[in-house]
């Protein structure tokens, strides 16, 4: 505890403003700190005033490279239709470049089940949304999985259960936790977006959301952001990526997420993120910002997409938008990482390159 009181305590005021601006009715006692600037980027601490050092870390998996050093996945998002609005046809695809690409695992972004997740752990849209149709060799690879909001209309519970990785051992799906693949190449923070979004609790209309395990609403949210903070202050990997289901940037039918872009952005700002990924919007999409190295990637064209539904965008930083169906594919280094698009027929669609050691992006 003496140690946590060495942190400077300042900006109070505006924080809690900030919270409450943001979370409605919340009053935060959640407070982001600056400390120091290095290399011109700030680092923010997110301390909660009450049992700060007490607070259990997120649940943590581990994933080894391939004998070469290298690791390659695949993202997909918004998929859970039972085969239909072409989930089938994106899944043979993810499963011809899963075998050509020798992926090691897969993620997705959340909407998992629609369009009310599920209504129990022996509900038969599982094995009719996923186990029977992502059959594909190259596809029998864990699945690490966060929660939509549609997944939050069912049985949340169930989603989490052991019982459906006893049915199908490909099933890793938390509410937020870490993947540390390589295991020090690559950090992934999966992070339970939903609860952030104010509409699903002040204007849910006809929906009806589960939120055993997230009341009190504040509490959740602050203990996440300092988990989340936590884990990416500590982290030594080479590269840190940062998987939710809702947008930070986006151009398609959902648009930004004001409430991520408020409470959570700023920790990846400050933690030298390279990667946010998200599905939410059903469409496949590459926004770099003008004020960070941040890439926002949206994979979630799983199933059901919406045509001609783009907003508006600097094109400084849209650097590729398909409203349709389809999935991501990533292939990472120590010193590189690449990614691709992929059209429901398997067309290459676009893609983008960096490297660490080279400093360059092409």
């Amino acid at each position: 505890m003496l140690e946590c009181l060495k942190i400077l305590f300042i900006e109070t005021t505006f924080i809690n403003r900030l919270f409450a601006n943001t979370l409605g009715s919340l009053q935060s006692s959640v407070i982001m700190v600056v400390l120091s600037q290095k290399d011109t980027l700030p680092t923010l601490l997110l301390l909660g005033l009450l049992s700060v050092c007490c607070l259990a870390e997120l649940q943590r998996f581990e994933h080894a490279a391939k004998p070469d050093g290298s690791l390659t996945f695949l993202v997909v998002g918004d998929w859970g239709r039972k085969g239909l609005y072409n989930q089938s046809h994106v899944a043979l695809q993810m499963g011809i470049i899963g075998e050509k690409l020798d992926v090691d695992f897969v993620i997705s972004t959340g909407d998992n089940f629609y369009s009310d997740g599920l209504t129990g752990e022996t509900d038969p849209a599982f094995h009719q949304s996923f186990s029977d149709i992502y059959t594909a060799p190259s596809l029998q690879k864990p699945w690490y999985t966060v929660l939509g909001n549609h997944d939050y209309r069912g049985d949340v519970e169930a989603q989490l259960s052991p019982t459906l990785a006893k049915m199908d051992n490909r099933w890793i799906c938390l509410r937020s936790f870490i993947l540390n693949a390589g295991p020090e190449m690559a950090e992934f923070f999966f992070v339970d977006t939903t609860p952030f979004v104010n509409k699903y609790f002040t204007n849910p209309g006809d929906s009806v959301y589960d939120w055993k395990g997230i009341l009190p609403r504040k509490k959740y949210i602050q203990n996440l952001l300092l988990e989340v903070e936590t884990g990416l202050r500590e982290s030594t990997a080479k590269w840190k990526i940062v998987v939710g289901h809702h947008t930070i940037k986006s151009a398609g039918n959902h648009g930004n997420t004001d409430e991520l872009n408020i409470l959570l952005l700023p920790i990846l700002e400050a933690y030298d993120v390279d990667f946010y990924i998200n599905g939410h919007d059903h469409c496949l999409e590459h926004i770099i910002s003008t004020e960070s190295p941040i890439q926002f990637l949206t994979s979630g064209g799983g199933s059901k997409a919406w045509k001609n539904n783009i907003k508006p965008w600097n094109p400084r930083e849209m650097k590729f938008y398909y409203d349709g169906q389809g999935f991501m594919s990533v292939e990472m280094t120590q010193t590189d990482v690449g990614f691709k698009f992929y059209d429901v027929f398997g067309n290459e669609l676009h893609k983008w390159s960096t490297s660490k050691l080279l400093g360059s992006a092409m």
